[in-house]
């Protein structure tokens, strides 16, 4: 049962990225129809991040009182409203506003599906779990980046929010029908508020801190990537195929990887592997004639390791402070989420250079190495401690 479910919840969530990406790939579109810097439209990614800044604590909160179901379909259903008032935008701050709902509605159930997973999956395959649930929202993102770029070119750039719009529509109908809760949950009484103990507080901010900068760094890379191929003599439909190679194959890899390291262990050395990895491929990004290569390479490396990061936090919680816990690893993840494309903007505006954004990538990636090595000696250190054996 649980594998049926997570399909659904996979096919569901794909709709965050296909939303997502949008504005990313009608960018060059919006600066000639509004006048925009690239700072601007970084903002304008960002800003998809800022609602979970502030509604990511009561969002776990209220999972107390309302079902993890009704929470996804209407977070789906924000995420629709917001592509659709972003496709009838006359001016530049409608498309802020509708990407304000659209953030509303990834947060709900960003925090949610990840929830979800993490109750059906404790103790049970998780990392393999989260890693498929995570990959998600790569497929959402490279169906955005091919698919998008064709409707904008052929239709106008309104197309693409409105196409994104209707899957989340249908991918609401879908949890709607057909989710179901496990059986096998703590109940948590109404008159009682679990809290999260101070090792659970550590563990979640670590968790979140290094899942925000994995993030950060490939919205970056996906947001700047093409550019750089384009400065090499690409075009920008065949540089947005190019950077989505790496989304597709990241997939696989990612499932790969979650079972590696459910079966194996050895979470920081694959870790530390993979950053290398995606160091690596950002370097090669910007050599003429290997931006194949290096997607394939990010793809197959860099990325594969997202639901091992992912894991990290559902490891760190207790079932009844679950919900709450995440709304803390969200809030984390959604601050370093919506400081990073303005930045990433505003460096390229800075340097005129668009391998400026991927050097700032670069040192994200790196920071995921030590972060990881801090979790794992908070959870393995201060239990050994706790029970007088360090």
């Amino acid at each position: 049962m649980r594998w049926r479910i997570l399909a659904l919840l996979f096919l569901a969530r794909i709709g965050l990225g296909f939303q997502f990406q949008t504005l990313a790939s009608v960018g060059d579109n919006l600066v000639v129809a509004f006048g925009l810097d690239y700072a601007g439209i970084g903002f304008l990614i960002g800003l998809f991040m800022a609602p979970g800044l502030f509604l990511a604590l009561p969002a776990g909160y209220w999972g107390r009182f309302v079902s993890d179901r009704y929470m996804v379909v209407f977070g789906l259903g924000a995420l629709a409203l917001g592509g659709v008032v972003s496709s009838a935008a006359t001016e530049s701050w409608m498309i802020g506003l509708g990407r304000v709902f659209g953030g509303v509605g990834f947060l709900f159930t960003t925090l949610y599906f990840t929830k979800m997973i993490a109750d059906w999956f404790e103790g049970r395959e998780i990392a393999t779990a989260m890693s498929i649930l995570v990959m998600s929202w790569p497929f959402g993102i490279a169906m955005g980046q091919v698919g998008h770029a064709w409707f904008a070119d052929a239709f106008g750039w309104r197309i693409p929010f409105q196409v994104a719009s209707g899957y989340c529509l249908i991918a609401a109908l879908g949890v709607l029908l057909f989710y179901k809760a496990p059986h096998d949950l703590p109940v948590v009484k109404s008159d009682s508020t679990p809290r999260l103990s101070a090792q659970e507080w550590r563990l979640v901010l670590c968790a979140a801190s290094a899942w925000g900068v994995f993030n950060a760094a490939y919205v970056t890379y996906l947001s700047f990537g093409p550019k750089v191929l384009e400065s090499l003599g690409q075009t920008a439909l065949a540089s947005a195929g190019i950077i989505s190679v790496g989304s597709w194959l990241m997939i696989l890899s990612g499932a790969l990887c979650g079972q590696i390291s459910d079966r194996f262990g050895r979470r920081n050395t694959i870790l530390a592997v993979c950053m290398g990895g995606a160091i690596v491929s950002l370097l090669l990004l910007g050599v003429p004639g290997a931006g194949l290569s290096a997607s394939v390479l990010f793809g197959l490396i860099g990325m594969a390791p997202a639901g091992v990061i992912m894991a990290l936090a559902g490891q760190a919680l207790r079932p009844e402070v679950r919900a709450f816990g995440m709304g803390i690893f969200f809030t984390v993840y959604y601050a370093i989420m919506m400081i990073t494309p303005p930045a990433a903007g505003a460096t390229l505006d800075a340097t005129g250079s668009a391998q400026g954004p991927i050097w700032l990538a670069m040192i994200l990636y790196a920071l995921v190495v030590p972060l990881a090595f801090v979790y794992q000696y908070l959870k393995t250190g201060l239990s050994l401690a706790v029970r007088g054996e360090v």
